[in-house]
């Protein structure tokens, strides 16, 4: 009797401590359990999207196939650009292969959705990380493959020299981009009056300016600058001196997925890490024999970095082999090696002045 209620009380004491503890022990499953499909699921040991796209053998990329030195489509018929051969550095760092790659062009309106849809694995495609964006959409942010700013284009037979100079102006923006809540705030800040017309895409604006419906037409600078591959008469414009914002833009994926996320960034990481290193894809294989260590992990002639991604130890090597290191990436598409020879400014390694800057790959 005495042994019974004893054991009694220590029920009920263990009763009163669980229910005054707080903690819902049913929100999260033992090993042996499946989360419910409430749960919030992130894959820390492969899994989830990463083996998705293993099985289908191709990585999709959302992209833009109309901005030329950035994403769009060559006389070749293929997609070309900063942003497509970044993502042929995530395909390359998977599969070993940067061509198991498909793009999936679109606009600034279609890109959030078919990222939350699952229609993409990875959207890059001239997007600004802000915080809205990475709250709010629900997308996880990489690295920062091209620091930017956002500018304005006018005639340069116009008179306008300066933002104060498009008072009452028409000012074209395309829909559905930062660029149309960064002007209103730009121009406010500034007590300058102006009529805003969005446009569905970019080609619709560049044609509505160059038919004199908008006085001026504003995005990214890099966009800009690339508009001159397209213009009737690229020399009758110019870009006025001002920059309106901050525009980092890079890769991003769905949050909520870590494995994915670290396999995106550090795919990116391994090109800046590469041109830190002094490795391009003409000279890579000759790094095979360094007896660093840091270069030896990087490579993966010491094993052991690729597989904690759930990727090939040499995944680095493909995509600077494949690929190239960023400088080149950057060289070749808008860089000293293509029409637009941008500086490069704030996307230089911080070792020549810049701000890009590789955590270890350790």
């Amino acid at each position: 009797m005495r042994k019974s209620i004893l054991l009694g009380f220590i029920t009920l004491l263990t009763l009163i401590m669980i229910a005054c503890s707080g903690e819902d022990t049913s929100t999260e499953p033992t090993d042996d359990e499946e989360p419910t499909d409430d749960a919030p699921t992130e894959s820390t040991s492969g899994g989830g999207k990463l083996d998705e796209v293993l099985a289908r053998d191709y990585i999709v990329i959302g992209s833009n196939n109309t901005l030329p030195g950035f994403g769009y489509v060559g006389s070749s018929g293929e997609e070309e650009g900063f942003d497509v051969e970044f993502g042929q550095v995530i395909a390359a760092a998977i599969f070993g292969d940067k061509d198991a790659v498909e793009f999936r062009p679109l606009s600034a309106q279609e890109r959030f959705t078919a990222l939350q849809t699952g229609e993409v694995d990875v959207l890059i495609r001239n997007t600004t990380w802000t915080l809205t964006r990475d709250v709010d959409v629900g997308l996880a942010f990489g690295p920062t493959t091209f620091y930017d700013g956002q500018g304005m284009m006018v005639p340069a037979d116009s008179g306008i020299s300066s933002l104060e100079d498009l008072q009452g102006a028409r000012i074209g923006v395309e829909q559905g981009t930062t660029t149309e809540l960064n002007l209103t705030d730009q121009m406010r800040a500034r007590s300058i009056d102006f009529e805003p017309l969005l446009f569905p895409d970019r080609d619709s604006l560049i044609a509505a300016y160059e038919s004199g419906t908008v006085d001026a037409w504003t995005t990214d600078q890099s966009g800009l600058v690339s508009a001159f591959e397209v213009l009737a008469d690229p020399d009758n414009h110019i870009i006025l001196p001002e920059v309106l914002s901050k525009e980092p833009l890079g890769p991003s994926v769905l949050d909520g997925d870590t494995r994915f996320f670290e396999v995106m960034y550090w795919s990116v990481m391994a090109t800046i890490q590469a041109e830190e290193f002094g490795m391009t894809s003409d000279n890579i294989d000759e790094f095979l024999d360094s007896e660093n260590p840091d270069i030896q992990r990087f490579l993966g002639v010491e094993e052991g970095l690729g597989q904690q991604l759930g990727l090939p130890d040499d995944f680095a090597y493909q995509i600077v082999k494949q690929v190239g290191n960023y400088g080149e990436i950057f060289d070749r598409n808008i860089g000293a090696d293509s029409p637009f020879n941008l500086e490069r400014g704030l996307n230089a390694l911080y070792t020549d002045g810049g701000i890009l800057y590789s955590p270890p790959f350790r």
